[in-house]
């Protein structure tokens, strides 16, 4: 199994605070669980770094990132390629692409065909905005260092601090539960609307509820400083759902006892129109 990835725009909230050590985190992570949903192990990692100047220190702080994420999933660093493109990028600016390689043996690939009707899915929370939505976020905030470095009660820290919250990895929780998963959904761009789709059959739908899980204060902060409506919302954000899973009723027990965090969030329902995800 293989993916390949960036970090998107985050980026930029990176290079305004200057703090670069948790995007390599952020890169790795993203790309174990976009493989993990197949039930891939993480075998080997390389990274593309490409700059408009070359600033080693950043290179450094990216790759201490990397290296941390891969040791702690097991998974090799074996290389990659650092580019000085000063004709296409600006000053400092950079772009960060990591590419991943794991294996599953082929009877055990989770690909979502046994799901049915009446399927329990559960939700595990995200610890932010992981590395979606920040186009948005810095239309409506910008990212000049007085808005990032302002302080909001409701996060209990700054603005930059949360936007820099690194992307959840979901490996070690779920490797040992794969046998009873049915289908997985990292849920990244384009949101649970978008990503929860790909892991079901034809003919069924994913009906959730949205009261049964908490929204971290985040997002409520960027629809109300957007005036951004909730079905934008779904659509951009992972609204505190960074990863769906989808089992047998018979197995919620021993999954949510596995992972406490772990809720029930929906279930599976015969489709009924074009919508194949409904949020009550």
């Amino acid at each position: 199994m293989s993916s390949v990835d960036g970090v998107g725009t985050k980026l930029k909230i990176a290079g305004a605070l200057d703090k670069h050590n948790t995007i390599g985190i952020d890169l790795v992570n993203h790309c174990v669980n976009d493989i993990l949903t197949c039930g891939a192990e993480p075998l080997f990692f390389l990274d593309y770094i490409a700059m408009g100047k070359l600033v080693p220190e950043h290179v450094e702080a990216i790759a201490q990132g990397l290296a941390q994420a891969c040791r702690e999933v097991g998974c090799a660093l074996i290389g990659g390629e650092t580019a000085e493109m000063p004709g296409l990028y600006t000053g400092e600016d950079y772009d960060l692409v990591g590419f991943i390689i794991g294996v599953v043996e082929k009877e055990k690939i989770i690909m979502g065909k046994t799901i049915v009707v009446g399927d329990a899915i559960i939700g595990l929370p995200s610890s932010g905005l992981h590395t979606n939505g920040y186009s948005l976020v810095r239309k409506l905030f910008g990212v000049t260092q007085s808005v990032l470095n302002t302080h909001y009660p409701e996060l209990g820290r700054t603005l930059g601090e949360e936007l820099l919250e690194p992307h959840r990895c979901y490996y070690h929780q779920l490797k040992p539960l794969l046998p009873l998963i049915k289908g997985m959904a990292h849920i990244t761009g384009g949101g649970l609307v978008d990503n929860v789709p790909r892991v079901l059959p034809q003919g069924v739908a994913a009906q959730l509820n949205s009261q049964a899980w908490t929204t971290h204060p985040i997002f409520h902060l960027i629809q109300q400083q957007g005036n951004v409506t909730q079905d934008e919302m779904y659509h951009v954000f992972n609204m505190g759902i960074g990863m769906v899973v989808i089992c047998s009723p018979d197995d919620v027990g021993q999954l949510t006892k596995a992972i406490p965090e772990a809720k029930v969030i929906g279930k599976v329902v015969k489709q009924m129109g074009e919508a194949r995800v409904i949020i009550d």
